[in-house]
């Protein structure tokens, strides 16, 4: 699969039943999505098999991660949207 083709698979699953997980996700995949590397983009994907209040509370930091491994991406995201808000 090209990363054109990867690039929309996940905008589309980073449109989600929550309008905050919304907020968050989606100017993130469109900003930073394609700059990944190999292994931040298997970390999204990951993250997008979770549930939305999960993921909402794991970006968020109201909950611990129940997978260490997606540490760095939703770091990621909470930076990523930090940086939006200065």
């Amino acid at each position: 699969m090209g990363l054109d083709e990867d690039f929309n698979r996940m905008r589309w699953a980073s449109r989600r039943g929550l309008l905050e997980l919304d907020l968050l996700l989606g100017p993130f995949v469109e900003a930073c999505y394609r700059e990944l590397d190999d292994t931040a983009r298997g970390d999204y994907q990951r993250l997008m098999t979770h549930e939305d209040q999960d993921i909402l509370n794991w970006i968020l930091a109201r909950e611990p991660l129940s997978d260490a491994s997606l540490e760095a991406i939703t770091t990621a995201i909470r930076a990523h949207n930090a940086s939006k808000l200065r």
